[in-house]
């Protein structure tokens, strides 16, 4: 995958980061060695691999890593607005970021 300048500026601008053009030129050869690097694991046979679950927590051991994906009630929008520390007409509230 061809990482261009363009695409630099895209993820810049959705990061909300202001970067000069000099940044864009240093960037961009960078996340393209990143993106060839990480394609590699394209190449690998992952057929017969059993996925990794507990990261490096050897099986039998104490902690349970899986469980039943069970649903829940959800809180609710009324009880969550009682529960938040601003909310006004119907909404929570929340400082401004930018």
């Amino acid at each position: 995958m061809a990482i261009t300048k363009e695409d630099i500026k895209k993820i810049a601008k959705l990061a909300h980061l202001e970067i000069t053009e000099e940044e864009v030129a240093l960037y961009t050869p960078q996340m393209a060695e990143i993106v060839a690097y990480v394609e590699q694991l394209n190449e690998l046979d992952t057929e017969n691999i059993e996925p990794a679950i507990g990261g490096l927590t050897p099986e039998g051991e104490a902690t349970q890593t899986r469980r039943e994906d069970v649903p829940h009630k959800s809180l609710g929008q009324e009880l969550a607005l009682d529960q938040a520390p601003l909310a006004s007409h119907g909404h929570f509230r929340v400082p401004k970021v930018l």
